[in-house]
């Protein structure tokens, strides 16, 4: 696959949302939500009716560098959530990878609590890296399986799943895919045209 190893990749995956403060244990302005969903495929291109589809494994986290993720807006913009000062959590299960933030420290992250509990964001996204060795291609069904990642960067709440923007390289990857699968039918083509042609 023609994907660069170590280009910085994002993904959108899952929901995002602000959890009433219903005791004294609850942060006030704490949000959860899944930023990653393991082994379920996700169509990121399409191209001439065929589609083409991304997998993130289970154990793709395995040794993975999660030493100082930050939670953010769209990827960009103030921190309003980090690993390091204990205002983000993350719980990598057997199904994806949960999140949990608390929002409470920044005007940022307090302004962001209100547009996700009034629904105006509502979906989570992450930023990643794919080990030299991590990933597998098949194919027959055009599927990418991300088997290890490299640098796990942010888990940001994101506004719109803009895959057109998102996964610039990943499309990218595809296309060249696309070529070979179209090559791949022109020679078979050609064999085929070569053999009707002894007959005649």
């Amino acid at each position: 696959m023609p994907f660069k190893p170590g280009e910085r990749e994002y993904r959108v995956f899952s929901s995002v949302a602000a959890i009433p403060s219903s005791d004294e244990n609850t942060p006030a302005y704490q949000v959860k939500g899944r930023a990653v969903v393991f082994d379920s495929p996700t169509c990121l291109a399409e191209f001439e009716g065929v589609k083409y589809f991304e997998i993130i494994d289970r154990n793709a986290f395995i040794g993975c560098d999660t030493s100082d993720v930050i939670m953010n807006y769209n990827h960009g913009g103030k921190v309003v959530a980090r690993l390091r000062n204990h205002t983000l959590k993350l719980d990598f299960n057997s199904e994806g990878v949960d999140v949990t933030a608390n929002l409470s420290g920044t005007d940022e992250g307090r302004k962001l609590w209100e547009e996700i509990r009034g629904g105006y964001i509502d979906k989570m996204s992450f930023a990643f890296t794919v080990a030299d060795d991590g990933e597998e291609y098949d194919a027959e069904t055009h599927t990418r399986r991300v088997t290890k990642i490299r640098k796990l960067y942010d888990v940001s709440a994101v506004d719109m799943p803009a895959y057109e923007q998102t996964s610039i390289s990943a499309r990218k990857s595809f296309e060249a895919e696309r070529q070979k699968d179209f090559e791949k039918l022109e020679q078979e083509r050609r064999r085929k045209l070569a053999i009707a042609m002894t007959y005649i």
